[in-house]
C-alpha cells in the first residue's frame, strides 16, 4: 500500500510538472515582466517576483482544487475562461508591441515611483494574471485537479500531495525566472534586449489569440454536437 501511494504521489507530481510548465513557461515569460516593470529598482523587481510566484501558486492550486466546482456553481464553461482571458493577454501583449518611447518614458517614471505598497496591487493584475498565469494555465490546473481525483481517499490525498509539490516546484522556477530575468538578458545588450522584449511580445500576442481560437472552436464544437446550428448537408 505504501508503495502504491508513493507511486501515485511521484506520478503525480510528473504529470502536474509536465502538465502545467510548458504552459506557464517562465523563461519565456521573464521578458514580458521586463518590460512592464522598465526603470523599476532590483529591489522593487525581487518583490514583485515573490509576490507573482506566491500568487501564481495560490491561484493554480485553488483551480486545481476547486476550479472546476466554482465554474459550475456560476455557469462558467471553460471555452468562455480561455476566450475572456485570451483577449486579456492579447491586449496585454498588444500594448507592449505598440508602446512609443513617450509610453516608454511614461511607464518608467512609473515604475521609478513604486512603493511596497503599489508592488502588492500590481503583483497580481496584470504581472500574475494574466501575463504569468493565463487562462491556459487555469484551465489546465483545473483539468489536472479533476484527473488526480480518486474514489479511495488515500489514493487521492496522494496525488494531490504530489501535485501540490509539482507547483511549488514550478513557483521557484518561476521565482528564479523572474528575479534574474535581467541578469539573464544582460549579454543582450540595450539594443538586444529591446529586440527580445518585442519578439516576447509578438509571441504572446500569439498565444492569447490562440487562447481566444481555442475558446470560440471549441463552443462551436459544442453547439454543433448540441444540434444549435444546423448541419449542410
Amino acid at each position: 500500500m505504501t508503495l502504491e501511494l508513493l507511486g501515485a504521489f511521484g506520478k503525480s507530481f510528473l504529470f502536474v510538472i509536465a502538465a502545467l510548465l510548458p504552459i506557464l513557461n517562465p523563461a519565456a515569460t521573464a521578458p514580458i515582466f521586463l518590460g512592464l516593470t522598465e526603470g523599476a529598482s532590483p529591489a522593487t523587481r525581487a518583490l514583485l517576483a515573490r509576490r507573482i510566484a506566491r500568487n501564481m501558486f495560490w491561484l493554480l492550486l485553488g483551480a486545481m482544487l476547486v476550479g472546476s466546482y466554482v465554474l459550475e456553481f456560476f455557469g462558467i464553461s471553460l471555452p468562455i475562461v480561455r476566450v475572456g482571458g485570451g483577449m486579456f493577454v492579447a491586449a496585454t501583449a498588444w500594448r507592449l508591441l505598440t508602446a512609443t518611447q513617450a509610453t516608454v518614458d511614461s511607464r518608467t517614471e512609473l515604475a521609478e515611483s513604486f512603493t511596497p505598497d503599489m508592488a502588492r496591487r500590481q503583483a497580481f493584475y496584470p504581472l500574475t494574471f494574466p501575463v504569468s498565469c493565463g487562462p491556459g494555465s487555469i484551465a489546465a490546473a483545473i483539468t489536472v485537479g479533476v484527473s488526480l481525483a480518486d474514489a479511495r481517499l488515500s489514493l487521492s490525498l496522494a496525488r494531490m500531495g504530489g501535485g501540490v509539490l509539482a507547483l511549488l516546484t514550478v513557483g521557484v522556477l518561476l521565482y528564479l525566472a523572474f528575479r534574474y530575468a535581467q541578469r539573464l538578458l544582460k549579454p543582450l545588450g540595450e539594443a538586444g534586449s529591446v529586440i527580445f522584449l518585442r519578439l516576447s511580445a509578438f509571441i504572446l500576442l500569439c498565444l492569447g489569440v490562440q487562447i481566444v481560437w481555442d475558446g470560440v472552436y471549441e463552443l462551436g464544437v459544442g453547439m454543433l454536437r448540441d444540434g444549435m446550428l444546423p448541419l449542410k448537408s
